[in-house]
């Protein structure tokens, strides 16, 4: 897996080390002190390797040392908003980081199965009150988004060009709405912004409260992401994958920082109306395929999706212990599942 040293990857790598599989993580050493990768240990039972996407020699070292049967790429800069800050990095780390991977991966026989995590913002926004389908057209309007819509195009010109034949690996791209769940400390995200408006007991922030976005919990979207893997594995089953909450769930800043409040038990939110850079109004995705293709569905409603995520930071916050707490979501999930 690379990028296991993120918010979502320490997520996936929890659950496949809680299941019991060999994990090595490729990725770049957290920015933030405090991350759930450090926080949960997650060095003690993977194998770690620190190294830079964009380097091919290192990527490609570690995938042939490691021979691993499948492939979670999830390495990236994940953020809107540092994309403007450095465009550049952005398409080094989210174009070439995955050419990078796919090309180790075509010179390594082992792997079996490959899923490339993009993003729902990999869509040309017409401000849709629909949800978009995977077959529609890519054009990411800022540089993170754009890098993901170029990461797509990547994967489908390998796919094409080296991963085609019967015997070759099934190669896919995930993309997911927004995701929520303890332990995300990423900075201009709402729901971290959230938990740390309570912890300084100053009020919350809203930045543009009527955008609109597919909230889900980070189990429901993984839960998408290990699914296709494990079907890819079996057969060849290629193309992209929508992964987003119930339609219902589709919901504006405004109103997912009011759920977080009620479920925290109380809080302020001041609305701010923002001049930054450029961000999508509204944005939803169909996910259709995903249900029709592989049985998947969202099992967390949003609200519950809040609920869980204020419990993990109660508990990290008080001094409780969210690992466990972590092990006991994944493990009713999986069993409700």
């Amino acid at each position: 897996m690379t990028g296991n040293t993120g918010f979502k990857g320490s997520w996936l790598c929890r659950i496949l080390v809680y299941a019991g599989a060999d994990v090595m993580g490729y990725a770049l050493a957290p920015l933030d002190k405090t991350n759930l990768y450090g926080l949960i240990n997650l060095k003690n039972d993977i194998r770690p390797v620190i190294s830079d996407i964009r380097s091919y020699k290192h990527l490609s070292g570690a995938v042939k040392s490691f021979k691993p049967e499948i492939v979670f790429h999830m390495a990236a800069q994940p953020l809107v908003r540092e994309s403007y800050r450095a465009p550049v990095y952005t398409y080094e780390t989210n174009v070439m980081g995955t050419v990078n991977l796919l090309e180790a991966c075509r010179q390594a026989p082992c792997v079996r199965s490959i899923v490339n995590v993009t993003t729902d913002k990999v869509y040309e926004n017409k401000e849709h009150d629909r949800g978009y389908r995977e077959d529609e057209n890519l054009c990411g309007f800022d540089p993170y988004s754009n890098s993901k819509s170029c990461s797509e195009f990547v994967t489908a010109a390998y796919r094409n060009s080296f991963y085609s034949n019967e015997d070759s690996p099934s190669l896919s791209t995930a993309r997911s709405g927004n995701v929520i769940g303890g332990g995300d400390f990423a900075k201009d995200r709402i729901i971290p912004d959230c938990v740390r408006a309570q912890k300084s007991g100053k009020p919350v922030i809203v930045r543009n409260p009527r955008a609109t976005r597919p909230y889900q919990h980070v189990l429901d979207c993984l839960s998408g992401y290990l699914l296709l893997a494990e079907k890819q594995y079996d057969r060849k089953l290629t193309g992209s994958y929508n992964f987003g909450p119930r339609e219902k769930d589709v919901v504006n800043n405004a109103d997912l920082v009011e759920m977080f409040m009620k479920a925290w038990g109380g809080g302020k939110s001041v609305h701010k109306h923002d001049g930054g850079p450029h961000e999508a109004g509204f944005l939803k995705l169909d996910c259709a395929k995903a249900k029709k293709k592989l049985g998947w569905k969202p099992l967390i409603p949003l609200k519950q999706a809040v609920e869980l995520t204020v419990e993990w930071s109660k508990m990290f916050l008080t001094g409780g212990d969210f690992k466990e707490c972590m092990d006991n979501q994944i493990k009713k999930y999986f069993m409700k599942g």
